[in-house]
């Protein structure tokens, strides 16, 4: 009976991922990495493969390394394949995620959207994601994956227009966060660009543990480099909410039935801490839902 039931698990996510990906899957040729992106740190830690549309990360006791957009967009869907460190690495963290610039100095406050992988010593894998608005963070939500994300490429996306934004892994939603700015709830309107990194984050993402550097190089594998989304400054910020732009059009203002009863799954099988359990307090968004 208990194979049965497992059996049935894998089944409806199967059948899910694949009705997902026929309604949300977007044919377009991948772009070189050079058409959309720039490395920015570590650059002796950077190789390119596959003719520029892969990207390999490297990180060991000297550096890391990352790279981010071109330029800054105001709405749009973000996604990248990764394939994560297959080693002992607890306090490696692979991250893919959008930032606005920060200008400390003028009073500015950062805007930021966190998909980060925490390295992993044989435990199940797990994958933070994080929203920071007006400087306002601490909204972590923590997912046990359902499949080893150091053995192939998945897909990791970010719908994020002015009615939500929503994370989504291989074209199923795992997470939601609706635009309640309207009651007081701060959400990300400033410009970002889009980065992806790997960085030394122990001892936070190794629970005090020590990195084990006798195993590096850990490496990260990026491919995907479209993006979907709304240029600025070169564009009216205005134009960026605009329906015309298919992120932003109805059909992207909340989830569908079969993407609202997948996501219902996942966060019923696979969510395994949210910042609402135990700070709801200072958040209002968390007295809402």
């Amino acid at each position: 009976m208990l194979h049965l039931h497992k059996q049935q698990n894998f089944s409806f996510v199967l059948l899910l991922f694949v009705a997902l990906a026929i309604v949300y899957g977007r044919k377009t040729a991948d772009v070189s990495f050079q058409q959309n992106y720039k490395v920015v740190w570590g650059n002796r830690h950077v190789f390119f493969l596959q003719h520029g549309r892969e990207v390999q990360l490297s990180i060991d006791k000297t550096s890391g390394a990352g790279f981010r957009s071109k330029l800054d967009y105001a709405s749009g869907f973000f996604q990248m394949r990764i394939k994560i460190p297959n080693k002992d690495s607890r306090g490696v963290v692979t991250a893919f995620y959008l930032t606005s610039r920060v200008y400390k100095r003028m009073g500015e406050k950062h805007d930021e959207i966190d998909f980060e992988f925490l390295g992993n010593n044989g435990e199940p894998h797990m994958l933070q994601t994080n929203i920071f608005a007006n400087d306002e963070g601490g909204r972590e939500q923590r997912h046990s994956l359902w499949f080893d994300p150091t053995i192939d490429f998945h897909s990791y996306g970010v719908l994020w227009n002015q009615h939500q934004i929503v994370f989504y892994v291989d074209e199923i939603p795992i997470r939601v966060f609706k635009n309640n700015s309207k009651v007081g709830v701060s959400y990300p309107w400033q410009e970002m660009h889009v980065t992806g990194s790997i960085w030394n984050g122990e001892p936070w993402a190794s629970n005090g543990k020590r990195i084990d550097w006798k195993q590096a190089p850990f490496t990260a594998h990026f491919q995907g480099f479209n993006i979907h989304a709304c240029k600025t400054p070169n564009t009216n910020n205005f134009f960026c909410y605009s329906p015309y732009l298919w992120w932003n059009d109805h059909k992207h203002c909340q989830l569908n039935p079969l993407q609202q009863k997948a996501y219902q799954y996942v966060t019923k099988k696979h969510l395994v801490y949210d910042y609402c359990s135990d700070r709801a307090q200072f958040h209002k968004e968390c007295q809402i839902n």
